[in-house]
């Protein structure tokens, strides 16, 4: 079992990082083997990362007991005309997670999403978004969590979740 992790917020150095972490969750599938470069340069995931940190931008970093980075959830609000696969609407932000394989099923998800949903009620979001594809086990964790299905789509489906 991994050691401990800790969690930090996300700084603009950590660009790069948060792009690895657009790279796992794209790749999510145990066969599921989308080259870095294919990921990053394609603009329906390139939205999450491209310009971090601009404003409006928040998320989380989790480190493992040597400082290293094992995962990462963080939020943006993007425009109606270039939504991301989980967009509901303007002033919503949509929040995207990747954690490290190894270090999956121990809490890491968990630990970041409950403390970027914490931020963004504390920042006076009503609601955040995601998108996630049909079969990933990722579900069961937003579900329990409380985001809802708001709108199936074809392979994937947006939820939401309340935060007020």
């Amino acid at each position: 079992m991994p050691e401990s992790f800790r969690v930090r917020p996300a700084v603009q150095s950590d660009g790069a990082f948060l792009g690895d972490m657009v790279v796992e969750a794209a790749n999510w599938r145990a066969d599921g083997v989308r080259p870095r470069h294919e990921v990053l340069t394609s603009p329906e995931h390139s939205r999450y990362v491209a310009g971090w940190m601009r404003p409006g931008d928040a998320g989380f970093v989790a480190l493992d007991g040597n400082g290293g980075p094992i995962g990462a959830a963080w939020y943006r609000l993007l425009p109606r005309t270039a939504p991301g696969f989980g967009y509901v609407g303007t002033g919503v932000p949509e929040l995207i997670i990747g954690v490290r394989p190894v270090w999956r099923a121990h809490g890491v998800g968990r630990t970041l999403l409950q403390r970027l949903v914490d931020h963004a009620r504390e920042n006076g979001y009503g609601r955040l978004s995601l998108s996630v594809e049909r079969g990933n086990f990722a579900t069961t964790l937003y579900r329990s969590e409380g985001f809802a299905v708001v709108q199936p789509g074809v392979g994937r489906d947006t939820m939401v979740k309340r935060l007020r």
